[in-house]
């Protein structure tokens, strides 16, 4: 799909408050209220926008803990690597997962609400995933950037 100057503009739009109308949008697109929600269809339609989301202040939860789990399985046979996609999908705690290359095979992005609850985590969770042959933890110590926004 090919984006114009505008559609760039209400992606940035949505992106910094989805919240907004119609109304209060085609205001600053000069464009009809039609026109800004017919837009919106055709970006929703050919997925450039999944869904719309509300994003929590993760310290007013209590999920203020962050760490970022290196993850290397034993093998990295498609058995293994499925198996190991399929499990940590379930884990509430783990908000990202990316399959990557270089020494690990895996990096998680883990939110809970202290190193006890990471432990527990990691001991309880984690580790019982089959075919896992070693871990590697890091946690946060100041967030110095954090966005969702993809600029276009």
């Amino acid at each position: 799909m090919i984006f114009d100057a505008t559609d760039r503009k209400l992606l940035h739009l949505l992106q910094t408050d989805s919240k907004q109308t119609n109304k209060a949008l085609s205001h600053q697109l000069n464009l009809s209220v039609t026109a800004v929600y017919e837009r919106i269809r055709k970006l929703e339609k050919s997925g450039i926008i999944k869904q719309y989301v509300a994003l929590v202040d993760k310290s007013k939860v209590e999920k203020d803990f962050v760490a970022f789990c290196h993850v290397k399985l034993v093998q990295h046979s498609q058995d293994y690597v499925v198996k190991f996609e399929r499990e940590v999908k379930k884990l509430n705690e783990v908000l990202e997962c990316y399959h990557l290359s270089g020494d690990y095979d895996y990096l998680l992005k883990v939110l809970v609400k202290d190193m006890k609850a990471f432990r527990e985590f990691m001991v309880e969770k984690l580790t019982k995933i089959d075919h896992i042959g070693s871990t590697h933890s890091m946690f946060m110590i100041n967030e110095v950037k954090h966005t969702t926004a993809i600029t276009l």
